[in-house]
């Protein structure tokens, strides 16, 4: 998985096995951490795989890479975890190091610090959510709660009142973090898998939500109540390989920038970022915006501390970009030199992008599989009544067939008699 975000200046990248720190402003030594060469998962650790599905994997070793990443809101801790099963806890200020090294019973698929940065809270592909201490780093996790499918994406209030949940099954459900068998509310209206939750910083009580419908809908998360649906789709054509013609793309990040004003949307394979913009006293609260066209399909976005946006895309020579709103739209700061000091920082990691560079969707295995049932019965039923009509055929041949032999046996018989 590739990802982009911030630790306060320092912009963080994950891709394949590596996680790579770059200070923005100063001209410090990048921080590396690669997972292939971590350390291994002690022969004791009581560990178990499961699929999406319920059943026991039989694969315990994993490829190390990375399935997500995770910043506090204050940028002083960071924490990954890997297809290793690797819970990594980072402390990012006033330099990075790594704290402690943890094992997640099964891989995990969304990770989210609390607010009060005291736990990490970790949703794995079985559905359940384990919170870890931070102030303990070698304390196991503890269950907090379950889901009866898949957990894509995963969030907390800013006051740490509430836990917000998404499964593969549309669901989005809202618990109370202290208490989380209490469910206090759920948003319900997509019709795919949902795969990407933020909580606006200037509308707390809100939430948006993406998902592999190709909507993005806005929530007030306490009710459950959704405010509104907007469909990417009939806002601009998205376009799409033949074979996902018949599927709209997924909503994969969804990205706030530090004043709350502006959202960013991006959708898997689609070379191009949605804005919109969020105001409390308008009708139309989520309101578009503008459209920016990239040169190559993003493979992750985040706002930094001003306010300008960072696109890592799938380039080998230019795979990251910063865009800053000028006159009502974003415009590409080629000659920006921060820019060009976390390029050339990152340049000798550059390689791991070659592993996400197109690489399948993270998401084709989650969309509703749609059976005809009536078309298999008629067919079904069509071949029944075929066969019938050939038995009857060949019951019929073969009555035929004995009748004429019975008579022919009863004129040879009357014709032995006059002899």
């Amino acid at each position: 998985m590739a990802a982009v975000c911030f630790c306060g200046d320092w912009l963080v990248s994950s891709c394949d096995k590596k996680l790579v720190a770059v200070h923005t402003k100063d001209s410090r030594e990048p921080f590396v951490f690669d997972c292939s060469a971590a350390e291994k998962k002690p022969k004791d650790a009581k560990t178990e795989d499961t699929s999406s599905d319920g059943g026991t994997g039989a694969d315990e070793t994993g490829s190390d890479k990375i399935l997500d990443l995770a910043v506090s809101a204050s940028g002083k801790l960071a924490a990954l975890t890997d297809d290793t099963k690797r819970l990594v806890l980072f402390r990012c200020d006033p330099s990075w190091s790594c704290v402690s090294i943890r094992w997640v019973v099964r891989r995990c698929t969304a990770l989210a610090f609390s607010r009060a940065e005291d736990e990490l809270l970790a949703a794995d592909k079985s559905g359940d959510v384990y919170s870890f201490s931070v102030k303990e780093p070698q304390k196991e996790g503890e269950l907090k709660l379950g889901h009866l499918s898949m957990l894509l994406a995963l969030t907390l209030t800013p006051d740490d009142k509430y836990i917000i949940t998404a499964d593969r099954d549309e669901k989005i459900r809202v618990s109370r973090l202290s208490s989380p068998h209490n469910i206090q509310a759920f948003c319900l209206g997509h019709t795919e898998f949902v795969s990407a939750l933020l909580i606006p910083s200037a509308q707390p009580g809100w939430l948006l939500s993406g998902s592999g419908d190709g909507t993005v809908k806005l929530w007030e998360y306490e009710s459950g109540r959704r405010l509104q649906s907007l469909d990417l789709h009939q806002l601009h054509e998205t376009p799409s390989s033949e074979e996902d013609q018949h599927k709209k793309a997924a909503v994969c990040r969804i990205s706030c920038s530090p004043d709350g004003r502006h959202v960013a949307v991006q959708c898997e394979r689609v070379p191009a970022v949605q804005f919109f913009s969020l105001d409390l006293e308008e009708e139309e609260k989520l309101a578009p915006l503008s459209r920016l066209m990239l040169p190559h399909c993003p493979l992750d976005l985040a706002f930094d501390p001003q306010g300008r946006l960072w696109v890592l895309m799938e380039s080998r020579d230019a795979p990251l970009q910063i865009y800053t709103q000028r006159g009502g739209g974003w415009e590409c700061d080629a000659e920006s030199p921060e820019c060009s000091r976390v390029a050339e920082a990152f340049k000798p990691h550059w390689g791991t992008l070659e592993a996400c560079d197109g690489a399948e969707s993270r998401y084709e295995h989650l969309y509703k599989v749609d059976f005809d049932n009536m078309a298999a019965y008629m067919q079904k039923k069509q071949q029944r009544l075929e066969q019938q009509q050939q038995q009857q055929q060949h019951k019929k041949k073969r009555t035929t067939r004995s009748a004429g032999q019975e008579a022919n046996k009863k004129t040879k018989t009357e014709a032995e008699t006059r002899s």
